[in-house]
């Protein structure tokens, strides 16, 4: 006999299990929907399919949950034991093992949930603004002189960053402008580094980070002051806020982000190793270049010298092939004029012949040839008078042919020639120079102005 209360109505039919289970998920999943369910990770379990298994619980309860490979596939977050996380999930049933779980789309840290909200808030504010255009984003100096880092002297990250500026280029100028990274009061002295930073102008370009952290740990870098501070920076801003996988607000503000710290120093300090090796290159093609040029200056210069000639040298062998050309062009004249004075002669002929008869212009040709012959011969006959006249003229001005005559040139001492007898004085010796041959006289008396025919003209003799 059933217990009271517990009898199956007159002409009921029980209802299998899989059915029942079946309406009671539909039922769940209709009446409670997708909600967002906190508590804490236990048994996390990720199995070979990707598909994630853990329970969430509380002080009070415990449900178990699945995160399937899709979804777990898009999730940023490293899910472990112990972690406080909130679950935006569906509530259902396992049919084939009749257990009450969670379907989970996706997982965050507890907390954060307005925290993101405020974040997106700002994000969708400050895009709208165009602060995070690309177009306002400036480069990054190529070889800054100096590099300024907005961080806390006691992080982490400051030391990675000096690290790895010693390692790249250590002789790259840090100058740290101290603070804190994290707590309520850090944002203003985040944006009062900036300002310091910009008003002393002594470095190149800015990197503000800090290590890793929870979202609260970051959230200082979400704050719209150090926003507007990176925003209205003369200097470069580099953004290193925590790990890859964070993101804040400075990071889409700032002109550069990098992932880490240490990636924000090696985008901004050179790599030593690679430019000395890239300078080494280009001395090997430096070199390269300067001897082949050397070489073909060398070629030059023996190509050149080859062809460098005594300008005497030069001159003699243009004078022979100067006279060369004038006795080819003579002989050419030559061999022409009595070519054509045969062929005139044979076409002459020829025309007689076919004619019959001599042409009327025979007579005027024989007149003009028998004038040229005339014209030529009076002409050579007045150079040649003229030739002799101007070789007599040469032959009276000879010196020569007045010594022929008798007379002699006296010259005294030192080759000067004797004009005036009264230069002369008693026992100087003078040379005569004849036509043939020279003597040499010493003066025994000196007789001035004395004319050829050896009348005295006025002066008496004078011994001295």
């Amino acid at each position: 006999m059933s217990p009271p209360g517990l009898a199956p109505p007159a002409g009921a039919t029980a209802m299998p299990v899989g059915l029942f289970v079946a309406t009671a998920r539909l039922a769940i999943e209709r009446a409670i929907g997708p909600v967002w369910v906190a508590g804490e990770v236990s048994g996390f379990l990720r199995a070979a399919s990707g598909h994630c298994y853990f329970t969430l619980k509380d002080a009070q309860a415990q449900v178990r949950c699945v995160l399937w490979r899709q979804k777990a596939q898009l999730l940023d977050l490293r899910i472990a034991d112990g972690m406080a996380v909130e679950v935006r999930a569906t509530p259902t049933i396992y049919e084939a093992r009749g257990d009450f779980q969670l379907n989970v789309d996706t997982v965050r840290l507890a907390g954060q949930g307005a925290l993101y909200e405020k974040f997106a808030r700002l994000k969708a504010k400050l895009e709208a603004a165009g602060w995070f255009a690309s177009e306002r984003k400036r480069p990054l100096p190529a070889y800054p002189r100096a590099v300024g880092l907005v961080t806390s002297p006691q992080g982490a990250a400051l030391h990675d960053m000096l690290t790895t500026f010693a390692r790249r280029w250590p002789a790259l100028r840090v100058v740290v402008y101290p603070t804190p990274v994290q707590g309520d009061a850090a944002p203003a002295r985040i944006v009062e580094a900036i300002r310091v930073a910009n008003e002393r102008a002594e470095v190149d370009v800015l990197i503000v980070g800090r290590g890793g952290g929870s979202i609260e740990d970051l959230w200082a870098f979400n704050d719209e002051a150090v926003a507007r501070a990176v925003f209205d920076s003369g200097l470069p801003v580099v953004s290193a806020i925590g790990h890859e996988t964070d993101f804040t607000i400075c990071d889409f503000v700032a002109d550069v982000r990098a992932p880490t710290p240490t990636g924000a120093a090696a985008l901004v300090a050179p790599d030593g190793e690679a430019i000395g090796r890239h300078v080494g290159i280009l001395a090997g093609r430096l070199a390269r270049a300067g001897r082949h040029a050397m070489a073909l200056r060398a070629q030059r210069l023996d190509l050149a010298a080859r062809g460098l000639v005594h300008p005497r040298a030069r001159l003699d062998a243009q004078r022979d092939r100067l006279g060369g050309l004038v006795v080819r062009l003579a002989a050419g004249a030559r061999r022409a004029h009595e070519g054509a004075a045969v062929a005139t002669g044979a076409l002459a002929a020829r025309l007689a012949r076919e004619l019959g008869r001599p042409l009327p212009q025979a007579q005027r040709l024989a007149l003009a040839a028998d004038g040229y012959r005339r014209a030529g011969r009076a002409r050579h006959d007045v150079a040649a008078a003229r030739l002799a006249t101007l070789a007599q003229s040469l032959a009276h001005l000879n010196p020569s042919a007045v010594l022929d005559r008798g007379y002699a040139i006296v010259t005294a001492a030192g080759g000067r020639i004797v004009h005036d007898a009264a230069t002369l004085g008693h026992g100087d010796e003078v040379t005569l120079t004849l036509a043939r041959g020279d003597a040499d006289a010493t003066v025994d008396r000196v007789r001035p102005e004395t004319s050829i025919d050896g009348n005295s003209r006025g002066r008496t003799p004078v011994d001295r």
